[in-house]
């Protein structure tokens, strides 16, 4: 068996297959997230390692699953989190995360600089890892001066299973310091923020062996004492390993905390004009393009807290059946916004309230006022010549169907389903956990699995929603001009 851990935002899953790729068992356990300040995105590193071994405790309660067969380890993992690590491994601080937006104006001092569009090919976005660094030299210059190691917060797992500072292509890209086209670190890109290659991991494939588990933590685990771990990747190409997602022309839209729309490609193809991330996939010589929706899911669930429901209820109440565009529009900017906008100052709105406006009209301009951010992205990559033939849907959104549908009718474009699709990053960290282990051929493992169900665009709403998208994209700039 291999064992695919994702280290998420919101929890950490933790996926069991056997050699032919069966799921024979899936857990998690939940994390939470800190909020010190408007803005402000941190985790503690010791609940990522206290939530997996919560997760690969609870494989074993519900199957017959024997921990003892675990032949090779895969990771997946949230991107850009900045884990600060002193000369013994421990902490400095809590992790600044993903969708935490403080250095924006640190990304902003960085991408003035041409050589890291020229070198990464993408724009220093505020998420990313290397402003976040800035950020401590300019506020904590005394933490700063102690850093002796920097790791990405799956890369900080990988620390605690093999005592090994790791991290690969896919991940690294999203800190601004990598050069994607060539595939290592970049001495300039680090000089510029005061820091070398000495505090960085070393680079791995995705699919490589990067390290082996320690006894003492097989032990604790009920897991083979030094099997190997291997390199992994972000949560995206994770997931984008688990669908077979490998092909040009071929992507998914995730509906997770944040929204993705990702498409592979056989070539690095930067263009970071159109704000469209260009990163490394998790499998070599293939690189793959994002857009990137930074509050997705997580406008659900803020809605669902600002009601004081959950968002199973919200979403039950709007039914089955896709209703006409919403008379409320709703610009979902709560952490700012990467693509196409680049605007971490940015916040979202609600427009055309009135006396008569229900929750129920609320949770419909969210859903569609998502889509709508997700058409953005995929206009972006059209920009760049990137089209999408095939695409399909993946995390907690969607298990909704009133959701994918309204997605696959805001793009116009048929949306495929498939089974268990929620534990897609976890799939491909463990089909990437069995490629180290067996040395396989990464694309014979990465087959795409089966389609489910197909959800078409509804044909009899597709005008309207057009329409409506055309006055959403009219809100940025206003909206904008009121700061």
């Amino acid at each position: 068996m291999y064992l695919g851990i994702d280290l998420g935002t919101s929890g950490v899953k933790a996926l069991l297959i056997d050699e032919a790729q069966n799921v024979i068992s899936a857990a998690s356990a939940s994390l939470q997230v800190s909020h010190p300040f408007d803005g402000g995105s941190e985790q503690n590193p010791q609940d990522w390692i206290d939530a997996t071994r919560a997760a690969i405790a609870k494989l074993t309660y519900n199957s017959d699953a024997n921990l003892g067969l675990v032949r090779g380890i895969g990771l997946s993992g949230q991107m850009h989190g900045a884990t600060v690590l002193d000369r013994t491994g421990t902490p400095l601080r809590p992790a600044i995360l993903w969708n935490d937006i403080r250095s924006y104006a640190q990304a902003r001092k960085l991408d003035e600089n041409p050589v890291f569009r020229e070198i990464t090919g993408n724009i220093v976005f505020p998420g990313f890892t290397a402003p976040k660094l800035l950020w401590l030299k300019t506020h904590e210059p005394e933490l700063f001066q102690k850093i002796a190691m920097v790791l990405l917060p799956k890369d900080y797992l990988r620390l605690w299973l093999t005592g090994e500072c790791v991290s690969d292509m896919s991940d690294a890209s999203g800190t601004s310091w990598l050069d994607v086209g060539q595939r290592k670190w970049s001495e300039p890109l680090l000089s510029a923020c005061h820091l070398s290659t000495d505090q960085m991991p070393s680079l791995v494939e995705g699919t490589e062996v990067s390290g082996f588990l320690r006894g003492s933590i097989a032990t604790e685990l009920g897991l083979p004492a030094g099997i190997p771990v291997a390199g992994g990747a972000g949560d995206n190409a994770a997931s984008a390993v688990g669908l077979g997602t490998t092909a040009s022309g071929h992507g998914f839209a995730s509906l997770g905390t944040s929204g993705v729309v990702f498409a592979a490609n056989d070539q690095f193809s930067p263009a970071p004009e159109s704000a469209v991330h260009a990163f490394c996939h998790a499998l070599p010589n293939l690189w793959h393009q994002m857009g990137v929706v930074l509050s997705a899911g997580d406008s659900l669930s803020w809605l669902s807290k600002a009601l004081g429901t959950n968002t199973a209820v919200l979403l039950d109440e709007l039914g089955r059946n896709l209703a006409p565009p919403s008379k409320t529009m709703f610009l979902p900017y709560l952490s700012g916004e990467r693509t196409p906008h680049n605007d971490a100052e940015i916040r979202g709105a609600f427009l055309g309230l009135s006396q008569m406006s229900t929750p129920l009209d609320m949770t419909q301009a969210v859903l569609e006022g998502v889509a709508f951010a997700f058409r953005d992205s995929v206009e972006a990559l059209k920009q760049t010549g990137t089209q999408l033939e095939n695409l399909s849907v993946v995390g907690g959104g969607s298990k909704s169907n009133y959701w994918v549908e309204l997605l696959a009718t805001v793009l116009n474009q048929p949306c495929n389903l498939h089974a268990e699709s929620e534990i897609g990053a976890a799939l491909g960290a463990a089909r990437l956990g069995m490629i180290a282990a067996e040395n396989a051929d990464p694309l014979d493992v990465c087959k795409p699995p089966p389609v489910v169900r197909q959800i078409i665009p509804n044909a009899s709403l597709h005008a309207a929603f057009n329409e409506t998208y055309q006055l959403y994209r009219n809100t940025y700039p206003a909206l904008k001009g009121i700061k």
